[in-house]
């Protein structure tokens, strides 16, 4: 099977200008294509995981990745899918977000011997006239058009700043600097990107002529990427401090039954005939899709070794009381007599953001320690030395005396 009937078998290709094209681009090699990250927090989180891993196996068939920081468009903020502005970052943020991007990306493209490179669209966008972008681009793009666009019809009723109103003619100005500076003519984004995408592409046609070879594709990214990395602790992310190991790996060994082979598809690089054979599997053996998942994935961001890690750590939670628990996410905690409340062990663990939030879950039968319901929210526990909690079926933390 070519590279690009893997990409649509895998569930990835939304939609495309110019297939025959494309296809025969990507099958070769032949393809300097770009995706853009916009630097809105200091990690990647999973919801760029399917981008980080389309790049790899693009590059992996010969085809050149552009790794496009948003040092420029960071500064505006995309109104695609969201309900609200974005919250302003200080060009001081940005910078430092960029750097934090730049380590995770090394993980998955290789930017040795100019196989792939890294830019920074803040060097062109942020030396820009106003008065040149409305005369040589703005000219370019239709109003009533742009409305007809559901990114910002969804936002209309809210209120569209002007500011993101921009955002498309930045993302389309950035193709038209990408295909003139560095020759790229293939670009990728999420399925709600594709609006600013068929801009960039319109733009390069408009401004170089016909023939200019641009083409767009877009991929099941952003959509996924919504419904994965949300948990209620917050965004599942890339950097270990962040999201640890042993987390990552149990965030995808608890993904729903229904999304178990779409996520193997999409985000593994086992073969297609290896996945179909698990796609009639039941029971414990989809658990054991799950964990395969999870092994794949966890190897994949932070290595083989943690993943290991994280792989005995979940059989030994799995085999009951008194599994291992070395690998598993632990807090030290301050004890007074050798106890600490319920609810205070919980903050400090920050399995929940508040007591409030502790009592919920105690009063809710949600809450075991060492395998006990907890259900007086004004227990006392006892650490000696060690404690295993478990929040709800699948979250587990151990608590440890501080010496």
């Amino acid at each position: 099977m070519e590279l690009y009937d893997e990409l649509v078998a895998r569930g990835l290709i939304a939609q495309v200008t110019d297939e025959d094209e494309v296809k025969k681009m990507i099958n070769a090699g032949k393809a300097t294509f770009y995706i853009g990250f916009d630097p809105t927090a200091d990690s990647l989180h999973v919801g760029h995981f399917m981008a980080l891993c389309l790049m790899k196996r693009l590059q992996m068939a010969g085809n050149k990745p552009i790794a496009l920081l948003g040092g420029g468009t960071g500064m505006i903020g995309d109104p695609s899918g969201k309900s609200d502005m974005r919250k302003m970052l200080t060009k001081e943020d940005i910078d430092h977000n960029i750097e934090c991007f730049k380590k995770q990306m090394s993980r998955f493209i290789d930017f040795s011997d100019g196989k792939a490179i890294m830019v920074n669209n803040a060097d062109w966008l942020m030396n820009l006239n106003y008065i040149d972008v409305l005369r040589e681009v703005g000219a370019c793009f239709s109003v009533n058009k742009m409305l007809t666009f559901e990114c910002y019809k969804q936002r209309m009723e809210r209120g569209l700043t002007f500011l993101e109103f921009n955002y498309m003619i930045m993302q389309s100005y950035d193709f038209y600097m990408l295909f003139q500076k560095y020759g790229c003519n293939m670009q990728f984004g999420g399925d709600d990107q594709w609006a600013n995408m068929l801009g960039g592409t319109e733009l390069i046609r408009k401004k170089l002529g016909k023939d200019a070879h641009a083409m767009t594709i877009t991929l099941l990214l952003n959509s996924e990427g919504k419904k994965m990395g949300k948990t209620e602790k917050g965004a599942v992310w890339l950097d270990p401090e962040k999201t640890s190991p042993f987390d990552f790996f149990q965030y995808w060994r608890n993904v729903a039954d229904a999304d178990v082979m779409k996520c193997l598809k999409m985000l593994t690089f086992l073969p297609l005939e290896q996945i179909e054979e698990m796609s009639h599997w039941e029971g414990s053996e989809l658990n054991k899709a799950k964990e395969i998942l999870a092994y794949e994935l966890t190897k994949l961001v932070h290595g083989e070794e943690e993943a290991e890690k994280a792989l005995a750590a979940a059989k030994a939670l799995f085999g009951g009381k008194g599994g291992n628990s070395e690998n598993m996410p632990t807090t030290e905690v301050e004890l007074v007599d050798g106890k600490i409340g319920v609810l205070d062990l919980l903050v400090a663990t920050k399995l929940v953001n508040s007591k409030r939030e502790a009592r919920t879950l105690i009063t809710g039968k949600g809450l075991a320690i060492d395998d006990v319901l907890i259900e007086d929210v004004n227990a006392q526990i006892e650490i000696n030395p060690e404690v295993i909690i478990r929040k709800g079926k699948k979250v587990y933390h151990k608590a440890v005396a501080k010496a």
